[in-house]
Formats: structure tokens, sequence, C-alpha cells
């Protein structure tokens, strides 16, 4: 499923979507959990955004995640935190990371 076009003119830097957007809120314990990798973010703070409501609605249509955090890597839709924690657990997170430099080898 295409993403809604006000995600794509939030979220597509001007090379495309080689980097991590980490759509996130402030008060979330989940997503500090996944600032603490270290990784460089894009991050949109959705609690800070005057239509978080449409964002997060637009998100949910996207990816049938409705909660925050939600992480995606070139354009590729990652999870949550479980995923997230889960892909590194399992020592997926780090290549991906690396390949769009936001980890150092």
């Amino acid at each position: 499923m295409l993403p809604h076009p006000k995600l794509l003119r939030r979220f597509k830097p001007k090379r495309g979507f080689d980097h991590v957007l980490f759509c996130s809120k402030n008060y979330c314990g989940y997503c500090q959990r996944v600032k603490q990798l270290g990784a460089t973010f894009k991050v949109l703070e959705l609690d800070e955004m005057n239509d978080r409501g449409e964002i997060q609605s637009a998100l949910s249509e996207w990816t049938g995640q409705s909660i925050a955090p939600n992480v995606f890597i070139k354009g590729k839709h990652i999870g949550g935190c479980d995923q997230v924690m889960e892909s590194n657990k399992q020592g997926k997170l780090v290549p991906l990371l690396t390949e769009v430099g936001a980890i150092a080898n």
C-alpha cells in the first residue's frame, strides 16, 4: 500500500528514502527505548505536531500500526519497539542502520 501523500511530503528527504525515519512521542517509554539504540534518525515527534491526529491516522492506514513508535529504514516499515528490538537481537538491525549511515561501522 502506498503511503498517504501528506506522509510522503513530510518523510521524503531530497535524496530519497535512504535514511531512518522515526515517528515518536516524547512521553512514550517505548519510543525512548528505540532512541537509546544510538542511531541517527530523522525524528517526527508526533505529540509536537499540530496535525498529529491526521498524521497518526495516515500512519495507521499505511502501516496497520496505530501506536508509536513507528520506524522506517529506506522507506520500509520496520515496526514498533518490539519489532525493532527483536530485529536488533537477531543481528538484522545493525547492518540496515550501517547501510544508511545511521550508525558508524
